[in-house]
């Protein structure tokens, strides 16, 4: 399938490579981008991918939402906020597939990302940041508050007080000061950004990626659930895993005493 604001290049050991290929706008989200988005996200399930890495082309990882086209939609719709109905709620539909796709998706945030595009990255499962990277949630810079699930994603990983401060000042943090603050996973330098990314990926793609994605299944249940019911979530979840392919791979793996070969199933 051909696009013309991504780029998906399927890689050996099952690692799909989605790239936001907008460079001369510094990978502003757009209404095109969003749909090219969700439509690259099935067709690197559907082409048997077992990882996905979500990088930047050019110098950003993504700048946030567009604003030019925001200007455009509402000189087009008669109404300065028409561009918060239904492109943002496009926008908000690729949050939601990162968080329910069954695979694990790695951002290699390669340059800044803002706005949105911060709380894209750290929608994805795991987030590694070249040394040069930098994070800010810049909404309240232009009068706006956050959207694309940052409210609920960064006071989980940086705590209410913390979260409140990057939130309401919009303040630019360091690549390291995010992962001093729990907020990505791991900083790595610049040129060797892809190659951790990459390598991690194919780690990733090897293993049980049934279990992966009911991990992902768990995590979002326990933002929400109380102990008895995650309790609950884990005895189902460890059910289905345990009439898993992968599960009995395992164990005759590791009674042999050899590697095991997950297949996924």
């Amino acid at each position: 399938m051909g696009y013309e604001t991504i780029q998906l290049e399927l890689r050996d050991g099952g690692v799909a490579l989605l790239t936001l290929n907008r460079p001369e706008a510094l990978n502003a989200l757009s209404v095109m981008m969003g749909n090219e988005f969700l439509k690259a996200l099935d067709e690197a399930r559907e082409s048997g991918a077992r990882a996905v890495i979500l990088t930047g082309a050019g110098r950003a990882f993504c700048a946030g939402g567009d604003l030019r086209e925001m200007q455009h939609i509402a000189q087009q719709e008669g109404r300065v906020h028409a561009f918060f109905d239904q492109p943002l709620e496009l926008l908000h539909g690729c949050i939601r597939a990162i968080r329910k796709l069954p695979l694990p998706i790695i951002a290699a945030v390669n340059g800044h990302a803002s706005g949105a595009g911060c709380n894209l990255a750290l929608a994805c499962d795991l987030v590694l940041a070249s040394e040069g990277a930098k994070f800010n949630e810049a909404f309240i810079k232009i009068g706006l508050t956050p959207d694309c699930g940052g409210t609920f994603i960064l006071p989980r990983l940086v705590g209410w007080k913390r979260a409140t401060e990057l939130l309401m000042t919009g303040d630019v943090v360091t690549a390291q000061e995010a992962a001093e603050m729990g907020m990505i996973n791991r900083v790595v330098p610049d040129a060797e950004l892809m190659p951790e990314a990459i390598a991690l990926a194919i780690r990733l793609a090897a293993a049980p990626t049934a279990a992966l994605g009911r991990i992902k299944q768990m995590l979002e249940a326990s933002a929400v659930n109380d102990y008895e019911a995650q309790l609950e979530v884990e005895h189902k979840a460890q059910i289905q895993s345990g009439q898993s392919v992968d599960f009995k791979e395992g164990v005759a793996a590791f009674m042999e005493k050899r590697p095991p070969r997950f297949t996924g199933g």
